[in-house]
């Protein structure tokens, strides 16, 4: 049956005519859809809109019709998003993966501009400034222009990628935060666009290749993060296929109490949420609390859905939704349009729908909070977080007699363990919320006014997510403030949450080093994990804008900040925290009276220009990339090397040995490190090797064109425990049967020149963390056939297929620890040649001893739709894609 034309109606905004598809039409046809989630009433009407029986049967509408009923749903459905977004980390990889399929198709004989987004697509460069200078009132020139110089190629291949593809936009360097951008400018909760001689009138949705891309989902945008490996193929037009998610209500009710943030709210919502489990799941928000949070304060919510497991954390439109888009500066039909949309769509806040499960929560029970120091989701009461860090000192001392406190060579101040040293306002978390932001400002004008000063031995730095933060900090006159504590603005990205916090001064470093100090950071930030704020800082703390300019105060963690003085005013007397905290009363004026829409229009009238430095670089364009061969940040990758027209059959996996014997929770940073390289590393030497001097390595992140870096850099981050070497930390393993200790990288290549398969073995929660494609691509090109693991996070498990890698998980109460594994085995995956696979399907598992027996044991196949099996089949979605597409290309 095609609902398609059923549902079809027209709405009048202001004159104009919209053709929308109503849900309420389809409640008439499909049975009552009122009681459907707002996320999944999206969903729906995406599903009714794009209505094909290929991708979107008639039998996936009603199925996701009747979700209310049960509640739950194990059917399979085709989404396809509105737009794409990326950041520079991993949009470069994907204009290369593009790029190379152009440079494939040419090859075989197609037409190279089949390869273009369908969908539009933003690219915001965010990710590549680096704190190199701070505290100075020259630090953001300064790390500007060191930015552009060191990204260089890789942004002259985006002018050029800008150049050759349709749809594709890119936001030059300099001007703020992918989320923070797409939530004051980009995103619209309603879009338009001609079809069939139409204007038709939908939802806003998006996937981004970013983890934290559902920050939009304050605004009322459906979106989440996907791999960049599915984000390309969107791009060209492949439906995103899932299984209709259970849905979590969260139900808000109260208000927050005096001295509490939405840092406060959203890192109590993650402690909650991960002990609750929504790994998958869509996570709803609603209730009558909804009222006292602003969009900023939502979208501070949103952002962190990767933090507490959940796809994304939603929040309906209402009038706080149309008052943000007001004065933010969009179009006044657009809001006319969003209003009349979502009133009609029964997608305005309203009566209680029906959810999977709901988890509640009191506003006024929220404390201030912090969370570390390794997970964002180990939340710490700001009253215990002296023990708390005592206690991890503890743990990292080991009672080996360490010093606490030694002296900083040329300088006037000691150093000692649980010292912070890195204190950073920084992140699209919280810069994009002026409610926090003014109270760092306040904090710091109090601070200053009482004589108070940061601590000498910490790297204070500040970078917003926009522009706007600049404007209204210019216009409250507290960018003074900031500055006398050292926060000086260094640039507008992501600095410091991304591992970009750039080197600490020799003195405080050579101090670390030499002593073996624990010390700590405190960042505005989303991410805490080992090895990723700073190599030679190991406790990682993320607090609200005004605490990080309390703890930088401070300058230590061994500090009761409730009741212990952050130091004397200027007659000498103890100042608390409690005598510079701002009221919420006093922020909410600076706001009222500073804040502008005005400021956004200014500011995004010419987002797409970019300063003198972007409009410099020059590019020769062409249909097809030319691939400098002294490039080291943009090569041409083979991943389409010698690929056959059509895929080859399965086969079994035999003789594969483990290339790394893994525990739980191993993040994409301890599989694609984002940060520093270090100069003995394999992606180091092979830099030098190629020229480039240590201070030119810039980060992995921002050398992810450059298969060769990346692939050396695959498990080489420094805090990475493989179980096959106990008490060595790092990107080592060891190579069988002899055993020997070398780099991962180094045996990966033997085994390669061994013809000999490899597989990971793992714990919980492998692949956790960010949307990082390159945490299966390199695996990938380092020979890994397989995963096996008791746990996988989502968007980690769908980038290992999508590199035709295949996800495994233990059976229930087997583990890597009850098989007693080594290292020293071999490994048979068995029931992949000759079998029809199938989602979900059991596998085994032949295990063959160092001694001589063997056992075997079922795994479960983590393949979970059709469209993974295709792409699985095909040696990945990008291969997939191409040879779909060269069917309608070549006979």
């Amino acid at each position: 049956m095609s609902y398609h034309l059923q549902v079809r109606k027209t709405l009048n905004v202001e004159g104009k005519e919209y053709t929308y598809y109503s849900l309420e039409e389809a409640g008439k046809h499909l049975g009552d859809v009122s009681r459907l989630p707002y996320s999944l009433k999206v969903l729906l009407e995406n599903m009714l809109r794009l209505q094909d029986e290929v991708a979107v049967k008639a039998q996936d509408i009603e199925a996701l019709a009747k979700w209310a009923d049960t509640k739950t749903s194990e059917k399979e459905i085709a989404f396809t998003p509105t737009r794409v977004l990326m950041q520079d980390f991993t949009g470069v990889p994907a204009v290369v993966d593009l790029a190379a399929m152009r440079a494939a198709i040419s090859k075989m004989g197609g037409n190279p501009n089949i390869i273009n987004p369908l969908a539009p697509v933003d690219l915001v460069i965010d990710h590549s400034v680096i704190v190199d200078r701070f505290a100075t009132s020259d630090a953001y020139k300064y790390n500007v222009m060191r930015e552009v110089e060191r990204n260089h190629e890789r942004y002259a291949f985006l002018k050029w990628g800008q150049k050759a593809f349709d749809n594709f936009r890119v936001v030059p360097p300099g001007t703020g935060i992918c989320h923070q951008v797409n939530l004051e400018y980009l995103g619209q909760v309603v879009w338009s666009s001609q079809r069939d001689g139409r204007m038709e009138a939908y939802p806003d949705t998006l996937v981004g290749m970013d983890s934290h891309t559902p920050m939009v989902n304050g605004l009322g945008v459906l979106g989440w993060g996907v791999g960049g490996i599915e984000a390309e193929a969107a791009m060209l037009g492949q439906p995103f296929s899932m299984v209709i998610p259970d849905v979590i209500g969260f139900h808000l009710q109260g208000e927050l109490k005096e001295g509490t943030t939405a840092t406060d709210l959203v890192l109590t919502v993650t402690q909650m949420l991960r002990a609750k489990g929504v790994v998958g799941k869509f996570v709803e928000f609603f209730g009558p609390g909804l009222k006292h949070l602003s969009i900023a304060d939502r979208a501070t919510i949103g952002n962190m859905s990767p933090e507490y497991g959940a796809t994304c954390g939603i929040f309906p439109i209402d009038q706080e939704t149309l008052d943000y888009l007001k004065f933010t500066g969009r179009d006044p039909h657009r809001i006319k349009l969003v209003e009349a949309y979502a009133k009609t769509q029964g997608l305005w806040h309203g009566k209680e729908p029906a959810f999977t499960d709901i988890i509640t929560l009191d506003l006024a029970d929220v404390e201030p909070t912090l969370a570390g120091p390794k997970r964002p989701q180990d939340k710490i009461l700001l009253k215990n977080a002296l023990a708390s860090a005592q206690d991890t000192l503890l743990h990292e001392d080991k009672g080996n007699g360490r010093v606490k406190q030694v002296q900083v060579k040329g300088q006037e101040y000691t150093l000692g363990q649980g010292d912070v040293v890195i204190a950073a306002i920084t992140s699209c978390t919280n810069t994009s919320n002026p409610m926090v932001m003014v109270a760092a400002g306040l904090l710091a004008r109090k601070a200053r006014e009482k004589g108070l000063t940061s601590k000498p031995w910490v790297k204070t730095s500040l970078a917003p997510g926009s522009q706007v933060v600049s404007d209204y900090y210019e216009k409250a006159d507290l960018q003074k403030d900031l500055d006398a504590l050292g926060f000086e603005l260094v640039g507008y990205g992501c600095t410091t949450c991304i591992g970009n916090s750039g080197p600490l001064p020799d003195p405080v470093a050579h101090t670390i080093d030499d002593n073996e100090l624990s010390v700590a950071a405190v960042l505005s930030g989303n991410r805490n994990f080992e090895g990723r704020i700073h190599p030679q800082v190991k406790m990682n703390y993320l607090a609200s804008p005004p605490l990080v300019v309390a703890y930088a105060l401070a300058g230590t963690m061994l500090i009761d900040l409730f009741n212990d003085p952050l130091g004397k005013d200027k007659q000498g007397k103890d100042v608390y925290l409690k005598d510079i905290w701002p009221s919420t009363q006093e922020v909410k004026e600076v706001i009222q009276t500073c804040l502008t829409p005005e400021m956004f229009n200014k500011r995004y009238g010419n987002v797409f220009e970019g300063g003198k430095d972007w409009q410099d670089i020059q590019i020769e364009a062409g249909t097809t990339y030319g691939w400098p061969e002294s490039s080291t940040y943009v090569k041409h990758p083979p991943f389409f090397d010698h690929m056959p027209k059509n895929p080859e059959p399965l086969q079994d996996i035999k003789g594969a040995r483990p290339l790394a014997l893994l525990g739980d929770s191993i993040t994409t940073d301890h599989i694609s490190p984002a940060g520093s390289i270090q100069k003995n590393s394999p992606a180091g030497l092979y830099l030098l090797e190629h020229g480039i001097e240590e201070n030119d390595f810039n980060s992995y992140g921002s050398r992810r064109g450059n298969h060769e870096v990346m692939m050396r850099g695959t498990f080489a981050n420094i805090r990475l425990q493989n179980e096959m070497t106990p008490g060595v930390v790092g990107g080592v393993t060891r190579h069988m049967p002899k055993g020997e200790t070398i780099t991962i990288y180094e045996a990966a290549m033997r085994y390669q020149d061994e013809k000999t398969p490899l597989v990971i073995i793992a714990g919980k929660e492998y692949g956790t963390g960010s949307s990082r494609d390159w945490a299966a691509k390199g695996p990938r090109l380092l020979g890994v056939k397989a995963v096996i693991a008791e746990s996988f996070e989502r968007i980690h498990r769908s980038n290992l297929i999508g590199m035709g890698i295949l996800p495994l998980v233990f059976t229930e109460g087997v583990t890597r620890l009850t098989l007693d594994l080594k290292g020293s085995e071999k490994f048979d995956i068995i029931g992949l040649e000759g079998a029809d696979l199938r989602p979900k399907m059991q596998l085994s598992m032949r295990i063959h001893r160092a001694e001589g027996h063997q056992e075997t044991v079922p795994l479960l196949c983590k393949i979970d739709t059709e469209n993974e099996v295709a792409y699985y089949k095909n040696g990945g979605i990008l291969h997939y894609v191409i040879r779909q597409l060269m069917k309608t290309e070549l006979p």
